[in-house]
């Protein structure tokens, strides 16, 4: 089976300028998805889509493989990540006639993901034999929508409807994407079928402490802290 890796890296961002370069434990946060993807056995090859020259030096330097760099018009802040999947599969088979079996999404803002997840997540593809596997968390009760309020006016109301489930037991388990930080998929349903997810998408669970996002700097001292209880190195990003 040939396993896909993409990392999605462009140049722009708005919670934190030059997001896929900061420094996270003295090393460009990619560089923590490209050692998990390198390091994963169901990957044959890892490709990092990026439209920047400086973060396409930068992976290189990290043992990364840029082998074309994105369109400028591919790297939007509105450009649907499905578009810059579709790119590289589509260069791939142009430039090398190279097609995966299953593609492994890996976004860089999840520096918590190890090689373990990715390879358990393509695990479960093969065995239920779904269109895709997604990676979830599971929602705090106190974001849970019966939990969560609105305002009216300068009053506090509940969001759904009138509510009156408060115990956390009484709460039925709901899961987020947190990132995702694993989507694995099929060449098919990316470019025949035009989705992520396909029709029958199952979800891999993960902790929350493996779940940072970072897309603000609060997560990033976040995924270093973890990182340093993981990995036993200094809390400092």
């Amino acid at each position: 089976m040939l396993g896909l890796g993409i990392v999605p890296a462009r140049g722009g961002s708005k919670g934190i300028s030059r997001k896929n370069l900061v420094s996270l434990h003295g090393r460009p946060l990619v560089a923590w998805t490209l050692d998990a993807a390198r390091s994963a056995r169901s990957l044959a090859r890892v490709v990092v889509s990026t439209d920047d020259e400086e973060i396409a030096a930068e992976v290189r330097v990290h043992g990364g493989d840029v082998p074309f760099m994105r369109p400028v018009s591919l790297a939007t802040d509105d450009t649907p990540v499905l578009n810059v999947v579709q790119h590289v599969i589509q260069e791939l088979e142009r430039r090398e006639r190279w097609r995966p079996d299953v593609v492994v999404l890996l976004q860089p803002t999840s520096p918590l993901r190890t090689a373990s997840h990715i390879d358990a997540a393509v695990d479960l593809l093969q065995e239920t034999g779904a269109d895709s596997v997604v990676s979830v968390v599971e929602v705090p009760h106190q974001f849970h929508p019966v939990s969560v309020m609105r305002l009216k006016g300068d009053r506090l109301i509940p969001y759904e409807g009138n509510s009156t489930v408060t115990r956390r037991q009484d709460k039925p388990t709901l899961y987020g994407r947190n990132g995702p930080a694993v989507l694995v998929t099929r060449p098919a349903v990316l470019l025949e079928q035009g989705s992520l997810y396909g029709t029958d998408s199952r979800p891999f669970v993960m902790a929350p402490e493996e779940s940072v996002d970072v897309d603000s700097l609060w997560e990033l001292e976040l995924a270093a802290w973890y990182l340093s209880q993981r990995d036993g190195i200094p809390s400092s990003s």
